[in-house]
């Protein structure tokens, strides 16, 4: 059975077993967010770019609604299964898949219903309307199945089943980036064919994660007639999902808050801060992705009641978390210029994504740690310190430290923000450990 994966004696040999699967996804995911980026730069055209960008917010959102179902669904499965309480867990996984296809729907027709005033919205203007419309359009057609490939992919990993997870993830991501091409430059579709391969990959994955589910999975359940949840349980996965959601949405957020903020500098901005973004996700991914490979050891430790484990797997997530972001500030940094002109060869993108970037990426520590503190939190149920952490680093941290550093100092002050908004919150996550986690780790 996959879940003895929670019974074994090395905690960081189950750490890794189940965090190397979810990386490897996260580097193939990070592969076709910059393979999505490169083939749309090489239209050569800055609306195109700026246009694509504008819509990373509302993908986020989709992300975002799937992963109140997905993370918060995953938290309370792997405490479940800590429990032994099997029945439990086949109702859960069930209810998190139809609930998430039809909020799908609803999101989709909403988007649809309203696509006009939401571009406005995100920062869209003359240039960049059309490019940013068909992107929004193909999004809202596909919203169902985007936001149903976040439930499984979690769910799998509470049970142990990371690998498969992995498999899921990568092929939708080798189908994305064989169409991108394709789509955007072959047959002429621009920003609207990188939506639609972008959609065309979740429905891969969506489709094998239900054949893993159904063949292979020992616990989960996509059997409509299993949908039965407690009120207790269902507050559970709202309760851990919606801050997770949060995180996505805050991030989504702070984008379009940052784009309005530089559009009085210039298109140019926008399109080097988007691709500032991808470029900083290479960091942001893997960190995500060993935060997040602990969550099932740290739900399973807890419902079980091991507190010896739960403490030695916390204190080796935080050495190893620290140690590889402090590594990838390093290269990052370095390589930035480089890094920089692979998407786009112009001098003035260069320049402005170099400096942009390297601030990103400053204080990716903090981030690891904020990381980290977060997936506890969620993992062990814990309401409250969830949701703080998740309205603080990309949300009312930095919306504040946003405002401030804007008309203080500018255009410098937007490029500083993320930097001391991660700080901040880092300092806010040790002290909401030391006050609500402590003495679950140690009495």
């Amino acid at each position: 059975m996959e879940n003895q994966i929670f019974e074994e004696p090395r905690v960081s040999k189950a750490y890794i077993r189940l965090s190397v699967p979810l990386v490897l996804s996260m580097v193939v995911t990070l592969i076709y967010n910059l393979a999505d980026t490169f083939f749309v730069a090489q239209t050569n055209d800055t609306n195109i770019v700026a246009g694509v960008s504008l819509g990373a917010p509302l993908f986020t959102l989709l992300m975002a609604v799937g992963n109140i179902f997905g993370q918060g669904g995953s938290s309370l499965i792997s405490r479940l299964l800590g429990q032994k309480d099997q029945k439990g867990v086949r109702h859960v996984s069930s209810f998190c898949f139809y609930v998430t296809i039809c909020a799908g729907i609803l999101i989709g027709g909403l988007m649809l219903l309203f696509r006009v005033p939401l571009l406005y919205l995100i920062g869209a203007n003359e240039e960049t309307f059309a490019h940013a419309s068909n992107y929004f359009l193909y999004l809202a057609i596909g919203a169902p199945a985007i936001m149903l490939s976040f439930i499984h992919s979690n769910l799998l990993r509470s049970e142990g089943m990371s690998k498969e997870s992995m498999a899921g993830t990568v092929l939708g991501a080798v189908v994305n980036i064989i169409l991108d091409p394709i789509f955007i430059s072959v047959l002429g579709w621009g920003a609207g064919g990188a939506a639609v391969a972008t959609v065309i990959g979740y429905v891969f994955s969506d489709v094998f994660f239900a054949l893993v589910v159904v063949k292979r999975s020992h616990m989960l359940s996509i059997n409509p007639k299993e949908i039965k949840v407690s009120a207790q349980n269902i507050g559970q996965i709202l309760g851990i999902g919606i801050p997770a959601a949060i995180v996505n949405l805050m991030q989504s957020a702070s984008i379009v808050l940052v784009n309005q903020f530089l559009l009085p500098f210039g298109n140019d901005k926008i399109a080097a801060m988007g691709i500032v973004l991808k470029v900083s996700m290479i960091v942001l991914l893997l960190l995500t992705g060993f935060a997040f490979g602990g969550q099932p050891l740290f739900g399973y430790y807890y419902g079980a009641k091991d507190k010896k484990r739960l403490m030695e797997l916390f204190r080796f997530c935080a050495c190893f978390i620290s140690i590889l972001a402090v590594f990838l500030t390093i290269v990052i940094v370095l390589f930035a210029p480089a890094l920089m002109r692979c998407f786009m060869d112009n001098d003035s993108i260069v320049a402005d994504g170099t400096l942009m970037l390297r601030w990103q990426v400053a204080t990716m520590v903090f981030v690891g740690i904020i990381l980290l503190m977060t997936i506890v939190f969620q993992s062990l149920g814990k309401v409250a310190g969830s949701f703080i952490l998740s309205i603080s680093r990309q949300g009312i941290v930095f919306f504040i430290v946003l405002a401030v550093a804007y008309f203080t100092a500018g255009y410098m002050g937007i490029v500083v923000s993320q930097a001391i908004a991660d700080a901040i919150t880092a300092v806010i996550a040790v002290v909401l450990f030391r006050k609500q986690l402590y003495q679950e780790f140690h009495s």
